[in-house]
């Protein structure tokens, strides 16, 4: 069924959320903890240098989305469960508390509600029961729905071609995503590529959906392909996002016409109803 046709009456029907730092606030410190597992990771099972994970585990991040993608992309193969497993299934998730005021928010708003996260299935869905969320979201876009044959590696003849410091894989920081780099075989925020593919499998069309995230280059990225977007965990606007959130619990402050729209939805329907069943009366 075509967008159009789905939802002529709205302005928006869709609401697209991010998971890490958005459903939860950045306090909560996975963000470190995930950093700190994922240079673990590359010491402990990839064999990199002490000394050579923070450097590059940022420049990868910065030129792929993740670290993830950039490992594969410079030639390392390893499996994707046991990346997963390592960097999210050690999480602290204890501190992860039912968030009864966001559950509430999410239920009372009328529009259909989907996940688009770069974690894996089993790190969001855990999140979301955590949290208290699990029955709020109609779908979940996660690592497997956008890499679903899970054998995404990238094979290289000499794996030192491409290694950070090389001739051909001198300093990411310096080029462009895309330019010089060796391709990464992960889809993943914020390249376009994900999100027309988040489009595709959940049927959303940007120019009815409002995203949430916490990321400042997938807020721009969103905005470039026509979501109305929410920047969330900052106090200042910056350029990309229609709105900024402090907190996910500012929702209703900042987009209270989502409820005011429904409200007069409401109205609307009752108004017709009234009037179709004194018309069958008379008749």
């Amino acid at each position: 069924m075509a967008y159009e046709d789905q939802y002529q009456q709205s302005k928006y029907d869709t609401l697209l959320f991010d998971v890490d730092d958005t459903l939860y606030p950045l306090s909560t410190g996975f963000s470190n903890e995930c950093a700190k597992n994922i240079q673990e990771y590359m010491v402990q099972k990839l064999g990199i240098q002490q000394n050579k994970v923070f450097q590059l585990n940022q420049e990868l991040y910065k030129n792929y989305g993740t670290s993830m993608a950039g490992l594969k992309a410079i030639g390392y193969d390893f499996d994707n469960d046991e990346y997963h497993s390592f960097v999210h299934g050690r999480l602290p998730y204890g501190k992860l508390k039912p968030d009864h005021v966001l559950r509430n928010l999410l239920l009372s708003m009328p529009l259909r509600k989907v996940i688009f996260s770069n974690a894996d299935n089993a790190h969001v869905s855990k999140t979301l029961r955590k949290l208290g969320l699990e029955d709020c979201f109609e779908r979940i876009i996660c690592f497997e729905t956008l890499n679903p044959n899970d054998k995404t590696s990238c094979r290289f003849d000499d794996k030192n071609d491409v290694q950070f410091g090389s001739e051909n894989f001198d300093n990411p920081c310096q080029s462009d995503i895309g330019s010089i780099l060796p391709k990464t075989p992960i889809l993943c925020k914020p390249f376009e590529d994900a999100f027309e593919q988040a489009f595709k499998l959940a049927n959303i069309n940007p120019q009815t959906t409002i995203f949430f995230d916490d990321s400042i280059r997938n807020i721009q990225k969103g905005k470039q392909l026509g979501l109305t977007t929410v920047l969330v965990g900052k106090s200042n606007r910056i350029s990309g996002a229609d709105y900024v959130l402090e907190s996910i619990h500012n929702i209703k402050e900042a987009l209270p016409e989502l409820w005011e729209e429904n409200d007069k939805k409401s109205e609307t329907m009752k108004y017709t109803g009234n009037v179709a069943f004194g018309t069958s009366v008379t008749a």
